[in-house]
């Protein structure tokens, strides 16, 4: 097999067992119906998770899936509409933890690899390369959003919340937005951004 192909193999294998899809439900008609999914991944050993604010917005119940397929409800911890981050709480085994990279090492043309749930077909891996770096991006809310990189990476619904790592596996940003009719142009919440409001 070719270099290239090992790279990105080798990549997804670190992350794969840390990404999450998110099925999110609301009451319609007295009922709990399905109301969206998204994705998402752990961070930390003990449970919590990424994803963004939109995937989980009015939310009455949130489901997570596993790559095994082991279902659990999710905790709302907190969201941060300005960033369209928010964090979720599992309690699961089986999983790994993604490991947290550092956003402004990146460079623009460098490899990137997403990984997510784009209309529910659990754990999707698209590439593509840095197009921008320290964007601003305006989100469905109205609200501008800083530090954002700009990818080519293909991103569809149900992507919002999964990780965007590097070629050595790390997470550089939380995938976040396509623009609607745009062909290539997909962006993620620096991961910098996304520490410093995990620690609020």
């Amino acid at each position: 097999m070719d270099t290239f192909s090992t790279m990105i193999i080798e990549a997804v294998d670190k992350i794969k067992n840390a990404v999450v899809k998110i099925d999110v439900y609301k009451t319609v008609k007295g009922k709990l119906r399905p109301a969206g999914s998204g994705s998402g991944f752990i961070f930390s050993s003990d449970g919590l998770v990424f994803t963004n604010c939109h995937v989980i917005e009015g939310a009455e119940k949130i489901m997570v899936s596993l790559l095994d397929e082991n279902e659990i409800e999710a905790t709302l911890i907190g969201k941060d509409p300005d960033t369209d981050l928010a964090i979720l709480k599992i309690y699961a085994h089986g999983y790994s933890v993604a490991r947290l990279g550092d956003a402004s090492l990146l460079q623009i043309g460098q490899f990137v690899i997403a990984i997510g749930n784009p209309y529910g077909y659990q754990h999707t891996v698209t590439t593509g390369v840095v197009s921008a770096l320290g964007r601003t991006l305006q989100t469905q809310s109205g609200r501008l959003v800083d530090n954002v990189i700009q990818t080519d990476a293909a991103l569809n619904p149900g992507n919002s919340g999964g990780p965007m790592i590097t070629t050595d596996g790390e997470v550089i940003g939380v995938n976040t937005a396509m623009i609607q009719g745009a062909q290539g142009l997909s962006f993620s919440v620096d991961i910098n951004t996304a520490k410093a409001i995990a620690q609020q």
